[in-house]
């Protein structure tokens, strides 16, 4: 996510709080967070994928999702 949309989901917090938000400005609020959640999810997802977990051996083990 560039930097113009968190600069603008910031703008929108700070008009919510002081004067409210219109419905359009509402709505391009709930994009713009989902968008920068899906973000972060995905970049800590990758980062996961590439963590291992060493033993008291210092065996390398591959982190993997709950369930696997």
């Amino acid at each position: 996510m560039d930097q113009k949309k968190i600069d603008r989901i910031n703008e929108l917090a700070r008009k919510a709080r002081a004067e409210g938000l219109t419905p359009a400005e509402e709505e391009e609020r709930a994009v713009l967070r989902r968008e920068y959640i899906d973000s972060v999810v995905g970049s800590l997802e990758s980062q996961l994928e590439s963590t291992y977990l060493v033993d008291e051996k210092g065996r390398k083990r591959k982190l993997r999702k709950k369930g696997e």
